[in-house]
Formats: structure tokens, C-alpha cells, sequence
């Protein structure tokens, strides 16, 4: 299949008003689908080298000037306000705990005052209990995770003002 025939093929299919077409021959396989955008994939089937040049499809693309908006303004102040926090992030996956055990109070709340070497959480990781030590002194101004939720290796925890 050719450049031309590839090209007939998507203003019959944009003219016919289907949404997706798929043709599969010996050679390649194309897939095509219609609405905001024209889309073309070519691949091929068997491990021959098929040459298929790019496809001008008829899109319109409007170009819209950057709008500020009232939320991502108070975003931006937020993050401006955040940056001179320090980010204590999880040091491996597993499940977070902000108490020691369910009946026992919290290792630390917002507001309270933390040193190096103190105690902030357990993470389970392979019904192992690891508690996880704090490397900055300062105080918690928020913390980013609920109780008993999974967490990602590098996932952010606690923000604490150094200060």
C-alpha cells in the first residue's frame, strides 16, 4: 500500500462519517480513527522493512492564548508558599502508619516539633514494621498522607518548616 492509497483511504473513511477503520493486508496493518483528530498506524506484519512517509492529515489546530484562572493562581501561591518547606518522602513501598499501634495516639501531628533521629511513622513492607526516623529538625506543617494507605518509594509524607 502506497502514500496515495493511504491518503484516499482517510478522506473516504473522513467523508463516510465512521469512526474507526481498520485494514489488514499481508504487508501492513492500518488502523484509523475519526473525531477531534485523524490518527494513522502503520505497522507490519511480517519482518519486512515497509517505507511509509508521514500523512498530512487535516486537522485544525486553533491556538488559544494561556487564560489565568483564579485556581491556578491560588495554586502558584500555594507552591511558592511550599517551597521553603523541606519534604520528608517515604523511603521504600509499603503501607503507612501514623500511629504505633490503632489505640495509641499519633508519633506526630501538625504543629509539633520534630528532631533528627525522632520517630515519625511506620511503614509495613512485607509484614514488616519499619519505623521511620526523621533526618531534618524543624516543625510539621502538614501532613500528605492518610492513615493506613499504601505509599510509593520517593512519595512525599510530611512538609516540615524547617524554621
Amino acid at each position: 500500500m502506497n502514500l496515495k492509497q493511504i491518503q484516499d483511504l482517510i478522506k473516504f473513511v473522513s467523508k463516510a462519517g465512521v469512526s474507526e477503520v481498520s485494514l489488514e493486508t499481508k504487508e501492513v496493518k492500518i488502523t484509523i480513527k475519526t473525531g477531534s483528530k485523524v490518527e494513522v498506524a502503520a505497522a507490519p506484519i511480517l519482518p519486512q522493512v515497509v517505507a511509509v512517509a508521514p500523512v498530512a492529515a487535516p486537522v485544525q489546530q486553533i491556538a488559544a492564548a494561556p487564560v489565568a484562572t483564579a485556581e491556578k493562581v491560588a495554586a502558584d501561591a500555594k507552591a511558592s508558599d511550599e517551597s521553603k518547606y523541606i519534604t520528608i518522602k517515604s523511603p521504600m513501598i509499603g503501607t503507612f502508619y501514623r500511629t504505633p499501634s490503632p489505640d495509641k495516639p499519633p508519633f506526630v501531628n501538625v504543629g509539633d516539633e520534630i528532631k533528627v533521629g525522632k520517630v515519625i511513622c511506620i511503614i509495613e513492607a512485607m509484614k514488616l514494621f519499619n519505623e521511620i526516623e526523621s533526618e531534618v529538625s524543624g516543625t510539621i506543617v502538614k501532613v500528605l498522607v492518610d492513615n493506613s494507605t499504601p505509599v510509593e518509594y520517593d512519595q512525599p509524607l510530611f512538609l516540615v518548616n524547617p524554621a
